[in-house]
């Protein structure tokens, strides 16, 4: 059993109205009602389930080939600290930034933690980006995003290890891709992000 991650795109003005000791229940219980729903699909379930011409304040993004599990995102973490040293400064900057959500710590800080660590530390640890700071990741994957393919010869000869977790550039490629689909739909709507370890 290993670490899970549940990333959530919320309506900050609805989070803020919830009591601050009651948030933390009421995302839970968004992000992973107890009701019995077959199981969860790649991609958006919006949370939780609103009566037609109600909006949702809350929607749930499960991220392809996952299952929900925390190791592909450590791995992708393991394979960009490999291969950033071997990319343009201006785009190693900007995936820096727009990856340090996704991976939930800086690759290469002095918080960097091994694969064994993850559910210990990952079941205490809360992440909040608000609004602003969701801009500040679109605005990473605005200039990294057209650049992907650039990684891709760097990635192949450095941090390829096919028949491992993310070991091909293509399932590294899909994780940023998924991310960036999170980033993009939060900031359209002008909601923040959370992530959960449910």
């Amino acid at each position: 059993m290993g670490a899970d991650i549940t990333a959530l795109i919320v309506d900050w003005a609805d989070l803020e109205n919830i009591p601050v000791l009651e948030r933390e229940g009421a995302l839970i219980e968004a992000a992973d009602p107890d009701v019995d729903d077959g199981g969860t699909e790649e991609g958006w379930a919006w949370l939780p389930p609103a009566p037609e011409g109600f909006p949702a304040w809350c929607a749930r993004y499960e991220f392809a080939s996952t299952r929900g599990s925390f190791k592909p995102h450590f791995w992708a973490g393991e394979r960009w600290e490999t291969v950033r040293e071997h990319v343009a400064a201006d785009l190693r900057s900007a995936l820096d930034t727009f990856l340090g959500g996704l991976f939930w710590n800086l690759p290469g800080s002095e918080d960097d933690l091994q694969e064994e660590d993850a559910e210990h530390w990952y079941g205490a640890m809360w992440v909040y980006c608000s609004p602003p700071d969701v801009l500040g990741l679109a605005q990473a994957w605005a200039e990294a995003g057209p650049r992907l393919e650039a990684l891709r010869g760097p990635f192949d000869l450095h941090a390829a290890e096919p028949g491992t977790r993310v070991g091909r550039f293509e399932g590294f490629a899909m994780l940023l891709r998924g991310w960036a689909e999170v980033v993009d739909e939060a900031h359209r709507r002008g909601w923040g992000l959370v992530g959960l370890p449910v």
